[in-house]
């Protein structure tokens, strides 16, 4: 990997070891908003009990939890940057009383896995921080046996995401916030029509399919949405960072304006939608 990769994956370290204890007081929120994109990837990836899974970045442990619930002869390994946010993974795992999970702080682009290891792979909301897209999809082919499934998922577009623009945009129009560089890790950059399947075939994995996905991220409040954004998201945190005081008042106020305008029967409600992939290691 290259000093500029290896960079970006120290800053992805940094950034989700600092952000673990917002993701950990908030798990139970996220458990049920993302539950339907790991759903999806677990009936896509034709999970059975006694098959070994691995689940590549999965932060504080899902699908990997769920999956290992459903396969009790069989294993689950989670791997992520994150120290931190793996040692939530373990603590819930403990909590659900699942013995057949394990954990494994590794790097998505050189998993320290042997050849056709794994009856199936998972990775949900990774690939978009990954430094380099086309070595994670050709590592995850790669640890996976002959005939099995590789499933990732992948935010879609930023118009079919307001759970994320409602505070982002808010923060641009506001804030002059530095262009990111074309290709630089970000939450929509696999958002782009047909870029995860030529990935995937691009990797040598065949009959590939996409599945688009779509959730409600609810919220009790507006101001549980922005506590939540503001303890969860680095870029939020990030662009809030470039605000004085006085400008970050007015952001505040705006993104709780359009959040009232969401809500549903007394509950803020925000689309989120993704796009499923997967594919299949050939026979050998």
């Amino acid at each position: 990997m290259s000093a500029h990769l290896d960079q970006i994956r120290d800053q992805q370290r940094e950034t989700w070891d600092r952000f673990s204890a917002g993701w950990k007081k908030w798990d139970a929120l996220v458990l049920g908003w993302l539950a339907p994109f790991g759903q999806a990837m677990i009936r896509q990836a034709a999970i059975e009990d006694g098959d070994q899974v691995l689940d590549v970045a999965a932060g504080t442990g899902e699908p990997g939890l769920t999956v290992a619930a459903l396969i009790p002869n069989g294993r689950v390994t989670v791997t992520d940057l994150s120290e931190r946010m793996l040692q939530v993974a373990s603590e819930n795992a403990r909590n659900r009383g699942l013995t057949n999970f394990e954990t494994k702080i590794c790097d998505a682009g050189a998993l320290p896995f042997p050849d056709a290891a794994f009856d199936a792979v998972l990775c949900r909301f990774g690939f978009m921080f990954f430094p380099d897209v086309a070595a994670a999809a050709e590592q995850l082919r790669r640890v996976a046996k002959p005939g099995a499934h590789v499933c990732a998922a992948v935010w879609s577009s930023p118009e079919k995401n307001t759970w994320a623009t409602t505070i982002m945009a808010t923060i641009a129009r506001n804030v002059e916030l530095p262009k990111p560089p074309v290709g630089a890790p970000g939450l929509f950059r696999c958002a782009p029509e047909g870029m995860m399947t030529a990935v995937f075939a691009d990797a040598g994995l065949h009959d590939v399919r996409e599945e688009e996905i779509t959730t409600t991220m609810v919220h009790d409040s507006p101001e549980d949405y922005w506590a939540f954004m503001t303890e969860i998201a680095a870029p939020v945190v990030a662009g809030l960072g470039q605000a004085d005081i006085a400008t970050r008042e007015r952001i505040k106020a705006e993104v709780l304006d359009l959040a009232r305008q969401s809500m549903r029967a007394g509950k803020v409600e925000l689309r989120s939608t993704a796009t499923v992939v997967v594919g299949t290691r050939q026979l050998q």
